[in-house]
């Protein structure tokens, strides 16, 4: 702070104290600086609910587990079975999925986020409609370790009649 005194007649003054402003007046706030105060989530009082939305694609392969803000724009967390496990076989099982949703939510508690709406999807279109083994999983481990579940919605993409299923017209023969 040696910058901001001003040494004059043998007498160490502050800057803001030997600065003057118009008609005389001493500038306010030169004294001490300003500082931010920055938080990572948002500013709630109490028990107040702050929502997200997890997306959870869970196929025969890997479970993600993507959450977002309310608008699917910003990315809060996004974390896959396949992260928390080492072999490839096990990156779509219900454990994975567990220690998954255990990562997200520790990330949602430094975001202050305490409730969550959820999308689950499977593969779909002409693949299959169900969900692998991770899907309940991964929801059950959210809504054990605290967080608050709001909708739970499914949003497997559903042909139309668009495309034809592989295997031709006599179809998958055993």
């Amino acid at each position: 702070m040696l910058s901001n005194l001003i040494q004059a007649d043998n007498k160490v003054q502050p800057a803001a104290q030997q600065a003057k402003g118009k008609k005389g007046k001493k500038n306010q706030g030169e004294d001490q600086p300003q500082q931010a105060v920055a938080t990572l989530g948002p500013n709630v009082a109490g028990n107040e609910l702050v929502f997200g939305v997890a997306h959870i694609l869970s196929t025969w392969n890997d479970t993600f587990i993507h959450i977002t803000d309310l608008t699917g724009r910003e990315t809060l967390a996004r974390v896959t079975g396949g992260m928390k496990v080492k072999s490839d076989r096990e990156e779509s099982s219900p454990y994975a999925a567990m220690q998954a949703a255990k990562d997200v939510y520790e990330k949602l508690k430094t975001l202050k986020i305490n409730a969550l709406h959820i999308k689950l999807r499977a593969r779909g279109g002409v693949d299959t409609r169900q969900p692998g083994p991770g899907a309940q999983a991964a929801l059950r481990a959210l809504a054990r370790l605290g967080l608050k579940i709001g909708r739970i919605e499914d949003v497997t993409p559903i042909p139309t009649d668009s495309t034809r299923r592989p295997g031709g017209r006599r179809g998958r023969r055993l």
